[in-house]
This record gives C-alpha cells, sequence and structure tokens, in this order.
C-alpha cells in the first residue's frame, strides 16, 4: 500500500480516515502533511504513478484505470473505521469516481466528501470547457500562468518544467477523457461540501448536489485557482474537515 498510499502519521486512534486526491501533475507531499496537524484524522495522500517515488512508471491513461488501482489497494482496509474523501479540481473528479464505484461495486460509502475547484463531471459547464491536454509546451505554460499556484521561477526554469509538465498533462488527459452520465437519483446519501476560489474560473457546484441525497454545502474563499494553497485559507479547510468528521463519527457509531 506504501507505493500508492503516502501517510505521514500513522494514527490508530483517529475518528476517521481522509483519502485526498491530488490536482492535476500533483503529488501526494501536500495533503501527506496535513495529517501532521489533522489530530483526529488519518489522512491517507493517493501518489499516482509517473510522480516521485513512481516516477519511472507509466501514466495512468484513463479515470477507470486511476479508480482500479486505489480500489485494489484500500479496499481491505475501508471497513476498517468510517472514511471521508477530499479532492481539488482533477483530484474532485477522482473522488466521484472513485465513491461511485465503491457505492455500486462493493456497497461501501464515505461519510462526507469534500469537493473543491471543479465543476460536476456532468455540467454543461464542464462539457463544454475548452481542451487543454494537446497544447503545445509554450501554450500550456501560458494558460499556466494564467490560473495562478505555480511557483514563476518553475515556469521560468525549462529543464524543471521539463519533468513537471508530462505528469500534468497526463493527468488532464484523463480528465478530459472522463464522462459520466447526470444521475437521475442521488449515488449517494453522505453530505458533500463544495470549496472554491473566488478569482477562479466559475465552476458549476450546485450541479455537484445531484449525487447525494445528503446535506450540500457551498463555500467560497479568496483566491484563483490554487487559493487552498493559502495557509489561512488550507486551515479554514482543515477545521471545517475536521469538524465534520468528529462530528460524523458519533453518527457512525
Amino acid at each position: 500500500m506504501d507505493k500508492v498510499i503516502n501517510c505521514f502519521r500513522k494514527r490508530p486512534d483517529a475518528v476517521a480516515r481522509l483519502i485526498c486526491f491530488p490536482w492535476a501533475g500533483g503529488g501526494s507531499i501536500h495533503y501527506a502533511r496535513w495529517g501532521n496537524s489533522m489530530s483526529s484524522i488519518e489522512v491517507y495522500s493517493v501518489r499516482l504513478p509517473g510522480r516521485e517515488s513512481r516516477a519511472r512508471e507509466p501514466f495512468h491513461q484513463s479515470m477507470q484505470q486511476v479508480v482500479e488501482e486505489v480500489v485494489t489497494v484500500l479496499l481491505p482496509v475501508l471497513r476498517e473505521k468510517p472514511f471521508a474523501l477530499f479532492g481539488h479540481s482533477f483530484g474532485s473528479m477522482s473522488c466521484f469516481a472513485f465513491a461511485e464505484f465503491l457505492k455500486r461495486a462493493h456497497g461501501i460509502e464515505p461519510i462526507h466528501i469534500f469537493l473543491s475547484g471543479a465543476s460536476a463531471p456532468y455540467s454543461k459547464t464542464r462539457l463544454s470547457a475548452p481542451s487543454r491536454s494537446a497544447l503545445s509546451d509554450e501554450e500550456f505554460l501560458q494558460w499556466m500562468s494564467t490560473i495562478g499556484g505555480t511557483p514563476p521561477d518553475l515556469l521560468a526554469n525549462p529543464e524543471l518544467m521539463k519533468l513537471f509538465l508530462p505528469s500534468l498533462k497526463a493527468d488532464l488527459h484523463v480528465i478530459e477523457n472522463y464522462r459520466c452520465p447526470q444521475p437521475e437519483t442521488p449515488l449517494l446519501s453522505c453530505p458533500v461540501s463544495c470549496f472554491d476560489g473566488t478569482q477562479d474560473v466559475p465552476h458549476d457546484l450546485k450541479a455537484w448536489k445531484d449525487i447525494t441525497s445528503g446535506d450540500f454545502t457551498i463555500q467560497m474563499l479568496p483566491g484563483a485557482h490554487f487559493y487552498l494553497k493559502d495557509a489561512v485559507n488550507e486551515r479554514i479547510i482543515q477545521d471545517h474537515v475536521t469538524k465534520h468528521l468528529e462530528s460524523a463519527e458519533m453518527d457512525y457509531m
């Protein structure tokens, strides 16, 4: 499991596990660090192939591959204690695909899903979004500079960008080819919390309500696409997650 899941801090007495899926091109370190500050939660951060210790492995080509790998690794432990999901952008799509498969194939459901920076996969906003994965490297870098979140010195370093761009484009290829019909009835019953940056391009967050019969909330925080990297915003998100998982644990018992 250690190849796919990065867990900085094992917490056998945690009230719940939080399984975090990376944004496009992202690794596992950012979310794994959350495990150091969320004392009541055990954080499992997903590490996809093609990055970090898996740098020599080929990238996944479809969302089905992403889901199948993570499910195979985590299924034996998912019934040990309550679990929740968190994802930003590409990670939000991965969260949903993971949750949908678990519910359909194994009858397992998270106690909460936290989604950030992405329209629902079946929304008109998402389906009409322009393709980015086929852009030239120069066009791609120009686009990245407009959405923020990538340090300028990294964008200006051709050698570093050669290492970073392949994983980002591979993940965008996965998300651009991922299709999911709008649910006719809710797939899940757990609460869903959505977050987004006030300066990001508009996302259809409301469409996520269709996936659940449970509580649904939207919270906007200051910043652009990578607003969650801001320390204040990150703390707000972590506090929100902790509060809801600690209260959900009482219901689960």
